[in-house]
């Protein structure tokens, strides 16, 4: 007997009692668990809400959720309805075929399954909200609001904005439902094949053909969009491609018709299909799926055959007027249509005037590279542990009335490198709150150590320009959110024995005030805000701090680069700016760059306050279609006004110039059949860095353009033919005013001879006397580090520059500039510093300039030279033997301290050899110029090609 049921007699209370309580608790833990969920998506909600609103910027995430919730609802509503009806009918047939004692008992329950179909809709429909709204906001929004690019497709005659806007939402539409029809039909299938009732029911057989039929008409719509999808695609059949980006001959002959084809088979096979269900012959009613499977088989043979025997035999002439259309509609996607191409003689006309005419292109060219720099701003200037540079950006400002390009970078504070004890709740949330300043260097000047020359340095920063605000509580650094203007003040930077302190003065953080404090303290899982009696009615939480991830959070729907640069601005404030890229995907007869995408514009600049973290949209070409269409789904993100010092900073990116130069390398040939053939084409160099080879990235250099008066900042990169390592042109783009963003290529006569930044590496690796004193350098115990590789165009002809530097074996080490290459034409040069290898080799290619400046120092010493006439001349080897015996000497020392491991001893004498090796040399120059004349490969540190070197000198005697 059940203990619970009272016997077989008894009364059931009992069990019915406690049966309701169960359920009862069953339902409270339900709800609970329920509004626990709701509580935090609506909570996520809320604090996003209030955190976007801080920045006035409330309505772009008011248009996103609405968009989102009105789609999911769409979505669910879609999902759910079409669940619940499948299976409303598939019981109702089964009602209709079955008797009750064939059913379980459950069937027949009419509220029980009302519940449970209800159930299994909400849970499909929720699924299918997730699905439309997660996919679908963006692109309803573009479609909405999207504006014309005022440009038609060649085929169909539709504006380009059909395709990146129309044309994906009638893709995701059509795949949408044609997923949740065949979902359903395999959901039929299952449901109607117990006892055959497909055979015998005629409501089974009813439902099959409706949702057969729904499946045949979303399959004709997927064939009536195919062609259009053709002019952004070079897939001809599954298995081969075509050599044009977009509509190809297959496609216009082969592709498009049958599309059109198999979108009429699809529907009279559906027909045919649903008849032969309704009449009951079921082993005919595969025989429309075998015909339209077959059509397609057929097709893609069809496809094959055409591409291997018509086309590949004679391709140019059948590829050619789309080859036309591929060429044009790819320059246009990159905005490489409007280059200024122009032909650069590259003669070998290097003279003094020359760089005296171009001295501002001279003072800007870098000795310091970024990498290198980065490791002495983080050893020299950050002062404490806690203090680091994450980045050095390359930018341009006027310095005491000159036009300059300078290194800057931003000291960030990192309170993951506070001390352990240090590691406090009221230290990473109160008080260490922020970096301090900036430190900013000359490009193109370094100490007599080989350390940079700084404009900008220590704390407070003291320099060339003044930083009235150089607190930094918005940087790239991953930092916590932390709270301002509490009780505790806020440490500033540190001031000799003690620390200086500080207030948050701005009102752009979240107030923690009201609910707003109950709300965050739950948000950040951090309770100690809510009980801590640190925090006042003026404390503001300050959220998202790296600015990447806040402008992530603002915008998600732009892409954006990876390197932001800080900018000073005019009144001393510090800012951010990133650059957005506005993508689209389907751009007719465009070549893609990642994935689908092959359109590309940088229409808006990002700037960050790093004081406060207020965020700014500017637009940077409201010309563009992309950006347009943003600015009808949200108004007021996109600020048009952009103030002066903010432009006078503008860059233009080296992703997107990366980009384009990559497409114009191929797309810059015009003539269709060497377009085809890619007999042109253009690569990027190599060149030597550190110890490796590496592909040539963008660099930016100060430079006069031709024709212009004044010099500009500009963004280049050198070519090479593919395959091989001479210098065929080179792209730059101009960042500064009214000429931003315009684009020129430099274009070498194809009939010399123009080095490469590779053969240049190689020519100074294969320098006997460059060799020999980066080998010695090298084996006294330091690295020998070469940085980047630099062409610099001087008005009709290009020198190379190139800085070495030394970093000895230890972890406290600084790279140091030790010496510069400068190459130019068949010569190579390196000496201590820039100017001096420049003037090294303006005495070897200049050599008639020069002479001609020291004719007036001669004149003036004729008198002089006269009376000592008599007097016996000076042997220019007296004192050589000396020298060559003190070299030896300590060569030997260096030797003997480094094998016994004595590495400060070592380092000692290879400073006094590298003193001795710079008197010897200055000595030779001298002697060379009251001696006789030396030969001209004498002079410097430069080589001639091995055919120049076998000439016999004008005096036999040398």
């Amino acid at each position: 007997m059940d203990v619970f049921d009272g016997g077989s007699n008894g009364s059931k209370r009992p069990n019915i009692t406690w049966n309701k309580k169960y359920n009862w608790i069953g339902y409270i833990v339900l709800g609970i668990i329920l509004a626990v969920i709701i509580g935090l998506f609506a909570l996520q909600l809320i604090t996003d809400y209030i955190w976007m609103d801080s920045l006035n910027y409330g309505n772009v995430f008011t248009t996103i959720l609405t968009s989102k919730v009105l789609l999911g609802v769409a979505g669910f509503i879609l999902f759910a309805v079409t669940t619940f009806f499948t299976i409303f009918w598939i019981r109702r047939s089964y009602l209709k075929h079955f008797t009750s004692s064939q059913l379980p008992p459950l069937l027949e329950k009419r509220k029980t399954m009302m519940g449970i179909m209800l159930a299994i809709s909400a849970v499909v429909g929720l699924f299918g909200s997730s699905i439309i709204q997660g996919v679908g906001w963006e692109s309803a929004l573009k479609l909405i609001n999207h504006a014309s690019f005022n440009q038609a497709d060649p085929y169909f005659g539709l504006d380009i904005s059909f395709y990146v806007y129309v044309l994906p939402m009638l893709n995701l539409v059509v795949f949408v439902l044609l997923g949740l029809a065949i979902f359903f039909l395999l959901v039929e299938i299952g449901a109607y094949s117990v006892f055959h009732m497909y055979r015998m029911s005629r409501s089974a057989q009813l439902h099959l053909g409706l949702t057969l039929g729904f499946i045949g008409l979303m399959m004709a719509s997927y064939h009536l969009l195919q062609p259009f999808g053709t002019l952004a695609s070079n897939q001809v059949s599954i298995f081969q491609e075509s050599v044009v980006e977009g509509l190809s001959y297959t496609d216009d002959v082969i592709n498009i018709p049958k599309a059109y084809i198999l979108a009429a088979v699809a529907l009279l096979m559906t027909i045919w299909m649903i008849i032969k269900l309704v009449r009951g012959n079921i082993q005919t009613m595969l025989t429309p799926i075998v015909v339209y499977i077959g059509l397609v088989v057929v097709g893609q043979g069809v496809s094959v055959a055409v591409q291997n025997f018509v086309v590949s035999p004679n391709e140019f002439a059948m590829e050619e007027p789309y080859l036309e259309d591929n060429l044009e509609y790819t320059r246009a996607a990159y905005d490489l249509d409007d280059i200024n191409q122009q032909e650069h003689p590259a003669d070998g006309t290097l003279t003094a005037d020359m760089v005296e005419r171009n001295q501002g292109t001279i003072d800007n060219v870098r000795m310091n590279d970024v990498r290198p720099l980065l490791d002495v701003y983080n050893q020299v200037q950050t002062f404490r542990t806690y203090y680091e540079f994450n980045d050095v950006d390359v930018d341009r400002y006027q310095v005491d009335g000159n036009y300059e390009q300078v290194f800057l970078g931003a000291r960030e504070l990192d309170t993951s490198s506070l001390p352990d004890q240090a590691q406090t709740w009221v230290n990473q949330n109160l008080r260490y709150t922020h970096g301090y300043g900036v430190a900013m260097s000359h490009v193109n000047q370094v100490t007599a150590q080989g350390q940079p020359e700084y404009m900008l340095q220590d704390v407070p920063p003291e320099g060339v320009m003044d930083v009235n605000r150089p607190q930094i509580y918005f940087g790239e650094n991953n930092a916590p959110n932390v709270i301002t203007n509490s009780e505790v003040d806020e440490f500033d930077y540190p001031d000799g024995d003690s620390n200086a302190s500080n207030r948050y003065k701005a009102e752009t953080g979240i107030p923690l005030t009201g609910i707003n404090r109950l709300l965050f303290t739950i948000d950040e899982g951090n309770f100690r805000m809510l009980l801590s009696d640190q925090l006042t009615e003026d404390s503001q939480l300050l959220a998202t701090r790296n600015i990447m991830d806040r402008i992530n959070r603002i915008a998600p729907f732009f892409n954006y680069d990876q390197d932001p640069y800080l900018v000073v601005r005019d009144d001393g404030s510090l800012v951010w700016m990133i650059d957005a890229y506005l993508t689209a995907e389907n751009y007719p007869y465009s070549e893609a760059f990642q994935g689908d995408m092959n359109y590309i514009r940088n229409s808006i600049k990002v700037m960050v306050d790093a004081y406060t973290g207020e965020v700014n949209f500017y637009a940077a070409d409201l010309e563009e279609p992309l950006l347009q269409t943003f600015q009808n789904i949200f108004p007021g993100l996109i600020t048009e006004e952009v103030p002066d010092d903010i432009r006078a900073h503008f860059r233009y990116p080296t992703d997107l110039f990366s980009i384009q130069a990559s497409m114009y390398g191929t797309y810059h040939m015009t003539n269709l059949e060497v377009f085809y053939n890619r007999e042109d084409t253009w690569q990027f160099p190599t060149e030597r860095y550190f110890d490796e080879d590496i592909e040539m990235e963008p660099y930016y250099i100060t430079m006069k353009l031709p024709g212009e008066d004044e010099e500009e900042f500009i963004q280049m990169l050198p070519y090479t033919p593919k395959n091989r390592q001479n210098m065929i042109a080179w792209i730059g783009v101009r960042n500064d005013g009214e000429n931003y963003g315009d684009m020129m290529v430099y274009e070498f006569p194809k009939q010399r001879n123009v080095y490469g930044p590779q053969q240049i590496e190689n020519r100074i690796n294969q320098d006997s006397e460059i060799s020999q004193e980066l080998n010695l350098w090298a084996q006294g115990g330091s690295d020998v580090i070469r940085g980047n590789l630099l062409a610099i165009p001087i008005e009709d002809t290009m020198i190379y520059v190139e800085p070495i530097y030394i970093e000895s074996n230890n972890e406290t080490s600084l790279p140091e500039v030790k010496r510069v290459v400068v190459a130019y034409e068949d010569e190579i040069v390196m000496e201590a510093d820039f100017d001096t290898a420049l003037e090294e080799m303006l005495n070897t290619v200049d050599s008639d300039s020069q002479d001609g400046q020291q004719d007036e120092d001669q004149e003036e010493g004729q008198d002089d030279a006269e009376q000592g006439d008599q007097q016996e001349p000076e042997d220019p080897l007296m004192g050589a033997e000396d020298q060559l015996q003190e070299f030896s000497d300590l060569f030997e020392s260096y030797q003997q301290e480094l094998s016994q491991g004595n590495w400060e001893e070592a380092a000692s004498i290879m400073s006094e050899l590298e003193g001795l090796l710079d008197e010897m040399e200055s000595s030779n120059g001298s002697d060379g110029n009251s001696g006789a004349e030396p030969p001209e490969d004498s002079q410097g540190s430069n080589s001639q090609p091995p055919e120049d070197n076998t000439e016999t000198p004008d005096n036999p005697e040398e």
